[in-house]
């Protein structure tokens, strides 16, 4: 990242603070019915799956796969300029949801669909807005 020009920031609202402040942990939540059923992202004040309202946070592994990724090489925001190509993938995470997030730390031309991927560290993650991944060691 430039030293003169931080990440754009994401907005954050009532329904996804908890989601946002886990992250800044280094961990990764989940929006699930409180009566049961599928995780699911992205927050939002009603389960996608049920319609219930009553919903709880899990958290989860944060070890996935990429179902398909692509390769950003004109960002849209200086921040990113020297970090091109950025690796955006669609993540599908073993507990069933999945979401778009980043992959860093990897070469381009080793990602490939079905590479499985593990969070970032606490350290790590605190350097990124949104959930980031790498390839899992």
């Amino acid at each position: 990242m430039s030293a003169e020009i931080a990440y754009p920031q994401p907005h954050e609202d009532e329904d996804n603070a908890p989601f946002l402040a886990s992250w800044r942990e280094g961990k990764l939540l989940l929006q699930q019915s409180r009566g049961g059923g599928p995780l699911f992202f992205y927050p939002r004040p009603i389960c996608p799956n049920t319609g219930s309202a009553d919903l709880v946070w899990r958290e989860i592994s944060g070890r996935g796969e990429v179902v398909s990724f692509s390769l950003i090489t004109r960002p849209n925001h200086p921040s990113f300029n020297e970090e091109v190509p950025i690796i955006l993938a669609e993540i599908a995470l073993d507990e069933g949801a999945s979401l778009l997030g980043r992959i860093v730390g990897a070469d381009a031309a080793s990602i490939a669909c079905g590479a499985r991927l593990e969070l970032l560290t606490p350290e790590e993650a605190r350097r990124y807005p949104l959930p980031a991944f790498r390839l899992a060691g």
